[in-house]
């Protein structure tokens, strides 16, 4: 191929297509230099919402620098062509490394994990959120070197009016719980497709899978991920508690930031690098590293006070004060070793409380009888139910019956109701069980009943009318009924004035007012000319059935003595 683009760009050959784009290797004249373009599909540059959007999010993506994250060097268009010039990566997707390798060697697993999280934080830092973090957009150069890529298409097509969301669904299995109910999203949002990712990586399969996108949606907000261990022993613990930890329901419980996971990831590589694959569980990781941060900051301090006291103590004997030292550790390990098993808490509360379940309570009465038992309560994310009603607690975390300290905050989801949507249009489409039956229940509605009727707009078998129209929010699961054309109207059409005209203008005449054409016979006549049409078989006027035939005479001209009349037909 030799398409060039702009007059810069010269497409050479394709090297990857997903639901919204097609990827070309191409050259640039300019710079003398191979990189990549992605062209967005037909279909999404006819929505111009879209289509400012995503300009507008690939130039904020231009502007991130960073060696885990595909450069962007240009933004452009050529009359209906809109596309994007990014770095070319000499490598492979990171699902295709997957397919390969999975389970694949945890050590390697934190080390693209860490470069991917190195890349969100950048994008975090300057207010950009990816939304569609998945191995297919993670590249893995042949120097082993992860670089994320497809910055602000998924931004792009939730600011838009774009109806297609097929396009997009292959995604859900890495959506964040907010993202399937349609809720506001953060960093936090990034770090728990990131989470899945590792987990796949891991165990080679994602946490969640079904027969329809919107199953795979609801196991995200409602389903507990199984733990990666229970899948491919082996695992360390403190890895294992990273991926829960980033894979929880509650943004509130997720890492705060990449930087925050990060860390952890650090301290997981360099503490199993000295002591092991499951020795340290994540939490015995930052206590192990807050421990050494204490020590250090604490010596000084400790350095004083035997100074000190040793000034005061110069002509008594040292036994004394060794026996009070050795006490005193002894109480500070015995305080650690209860403050780590939950004997006592932070707050110096004794022992642990069972979590009440107060789902279906209203958010006072789940707070009253949280604080009963001495804990606390909060608000968390309004989240759909078919079965809480509107205002009432729909989740909670802690979960119930779980045993937790004294003064541990609860926090409360709380139901918004029946989940809604909006019916798709089904309008114009060809109608085919399946694909239909399909297309609605990945929008999260049921195909109702099909009936038939005759039209003149719609060819036979295409979809004429529904209910509920498109466009109208709707409880999901509501059942969305149709109609099929099966064949054309009965209707009339006038006959024409025939008489007077060449055969061939009757002819059209005929087919113009969806009739048929019938006989068409030759007489002799002393009135019209050769070739002209002298009767017709219906008065001009008439209302005929379309689809009717209509037969003409038409004239050879005046008789010559000796010739017979004869009849040809057409």
């Amino acid at each position: 191929m030799s398409k060039l683009l702009v007059g810069r760009y010269e497409l050479v050959e394709k090297i990857g297509e997903g639901g919204m784009a097609v990827v070309y290797k191409s050259r640039d004249r300019l710079l003398n230099r191979y990189v990549a373009i992605k062209i967005l599909r037909p279909e999404f540059t006819k929505d111009a919402q879209f289509v400012e959007s995503f300009k507008k999010e690939s130039q904020a993506a231009a502007g991130l620098q960073h060696p885990n994250i595909i450069s962007v060097y240009d933004v452009g268009r050529e009359g209906n062509i809109h596309f994007i010039v990014m770095e070319l990566i000499n490598g492979k997707p990171l699902s295709d490394v997957i397919k390969e390798q999975a389970p694949m060697d945890y050590k390697r697993c934190i080390e693209i994990t860490k470069q991917v999280a190195a890349a969100l934080s950048v994008a975090h830092k300057n207010n950009i959120i990816h939304r569609d973090i998945k191995p297919h957009n993670i590249m893995i150069t042949e120097e082993g070197m992860a670089k994320l890529g497809d910055f602000g298409i998924a931004k792009a097509v939730s600011d838009s009016t774009l109806t297609e969301t097929s396009k997009i669904i292959g995604s859900v299995h890495y959506f964040s719980p907010e993202q399937a109910r349609g809720a506001y999203v953060d960093e936090r949002s990034d770090l728990y497709s990131l989470g899945i990712v590792l987990y796949e990586m891991l165990t080679g399969q994602v946490p969640f899978d079904g027969d329809n996108p919107v199953q795979v949606a609801l196991m995200h907000i409602n389903d507990d991920v199984t733990p990666p261990s229970k899948l491919v022993p082996g695992i360390p613990p403190a890895l294992e508690k990273l991926v829960m930890k980033a894979t929880d329901k509650f943004q509130s419980n997720r890492y705060r930031s990449a930087d925050e996971m990060l860390e952890d990831l650090d301290n997981i590589e360099f503490v199993t690098k000295m002591v092991g694959d499951s020795v340290f569980a994540a939490d015995d990781v930052r206590d192990f590293q807050e421990s050494n941060r204490r020590k250090q900051a604490e010596a000084p301090v400790a350095k004083a006070v035997e100074e000190t006291a040793e000034k005061k103590v110069k002509k008594k004997s040292k036994k004394p004060l060794i026996i009070v030292l050795a006490v005193l550790v002894a109480l500070a390990a015995l305080f650690g070793i209860l403050y780590a098993s939950g004997i006592i808490g932070g707050g110096f509360s004794f022992g642990k409380v069972t979590v009440p379940d107060v789902s279906d309570l209203s958010y006072s009465e789940a707070k009253t009888t949280l604080e009963n038992e001495g804990l606390k309560a909060e608000k968390g994310d309004t989240v759909t139910s078919d079965s809480i009603e509107k205002g009432k607690v729909a989740g909670q975390n802690p979960a119930a019956n779980s045993k937790v300290s004294k003064g541990t905050v609860v926090t409360l989801n709380i139901s918004s109701g029946k989940s809604t949507g909006q019916i798709p249009n089904l309008v114009g489409k060809p109608y085919d069980q399946d694909d239909i039956s399909s297309y609605v229940k990945s929008m999260g509605f049921v195909l109702g009943s099909v009936d038939y009727a005759k039209s003149d707009k719609y060819d036979k078998g295409y979809i004429i009318s529904q209910t509920p129209s498109a466009g109208s929010e709707q409880d999901k699961d509501t059942s969305i009924d149709i109609v099929v054309c099966n064949g054309k109207k009965t209707t009339k059409a006038t006959v024409p004035s025939l008489t007077g005209l060449t055969v061939d203008e009757a002819k059209s005449k005929i087919t113009g007012q969806n009739f048929v054409v019938g006989s068409v016979t030759y007489e002799e006549s002393t009135v019209y000319g050769e070739g002209y049409v002298m009767w017709q078989q219906y008065d001009a006027g008439t209302s005929l059935k379309v689809g009717s035939s209509i037969s003409i005479k038409v004239s050879k001209g005046a008789p010559s003595s000796g010739d017979d009349d004869s009849t040809d037909s057409n």
